[in-house]
């Protein structure tokens, strides 16, 4: 199977007169039957941010509505623009219909007398450097999992019968030229498996049904293109997992939080 690079295939995104974005997702990007969660919202963010003026990007929330490959079709909607915050949808639609729906919330930075920062790293972690691959052996993970780094750094692998739904991992782009943005923080932070399926003691079938993710910075740049995650699911029940999930720079820099709906079929 042929790669294609991540900023190749933005490269490949074609811009139409009515502000809407065309590409195709090759099939190194999908994830089973459909293309995973965080490069939909990584492509939806492109057709969104040039309706967002210099303001910068707060909060997404997606809703994964059907699978999604090949040809795609990215459409942005302005729903409101104000003096300082603007909301923007945009639907992603393939071969077989709407496929996401998303809304960005971009805003203006301004002055404030209040600052807080609880938002701390879990201390005593390996570095990148001295951990390894969450997929090896006989489980290489999905297609799409070839275009990042994903190195263990707290909890157990998935489908590894573990006792507590944690997840740490170490994450970063293999393809050099990616640029620290939203939209390669959002393909990146949507790439590990849910934290759930570390308590899996077979392969079973699971499928991300919503995802909101707030970012809480403005500087997304770390030392080596190393981001580290940790995801939590708190529930598991009746089908569904809800998991928390943050990412910090590698300096301990809190970029991003966020939760996941997922549906399991074990």
């Amino acid at each position: 199977m042929s790669e294609t690079g991540f900023t190749d295939l933005l490269a490949g995104l074609s811009r139409r007169p009515d502000g809407s974005l065309s590409g195709a997702i090759t099939p190194d990007w999908m994830q089973g039957r459909t293309t995973y969660g965080g490069l939909t919202a990584a492509l939806c963010f492109e057709a969104a941010r040039t309706l967002a003026g210099d303001m910068q990007l707060r909060a997404v929330q997606v809703a994964f509505v059907g699978p999604s490959g090949g040809e795609v079709v990215m459409t942005p909607s302005l729903l409101r623009r104000g003096k300082s915050t603007t909301f923007v949808n945009v639907d992603l639609t393939g071969p077989q219909g709407l496929a996401a729906r998303t809304l960005f919330t971009f805003g203006k930075r301004r002055e404030s007398a209040y600052r807080v920062n609880d938002l701390p790293m879990p201390a005593g972690l390996p570095s990148p450097e001295e951990t390894g691959p969450v997929f090896r052996g006989e489980r290489p993970g999905p297609h799409f999992t070839q275009h990042f780094d994903m190195f263990l750094a707290d909890g157990q692998p998935p489908i590894s019968a573990a006792p507590e739904p944690v997840l740490g991992l170490w994450l970063r782009h293999r393809d050099e030229a990616t640029e620290a943005s939203p939209t390669s923080i959002l393909a990146m932070a949507d790439a590990p498996p849910p934290a759930v399926m570390s308590m899996f003691d077979a392969p079973a079938p699971i499928s991300s049904m919503t995802w909101m993710a707030e970012f809480l910075t403005e500087d997304y740049a770390t030392d080596g293109g190393w981001y580290f995650a940790r995801h939590v699911a708190q529930t598991a029940a009746d089908g569904y997992s809800s998991q928390s999930m943050r990412l910090w720079s590698r300096n301990g820099r809190p970029v991003l939080v966020g939760r996941q709906t997922i549906a399991i079929f074990a």
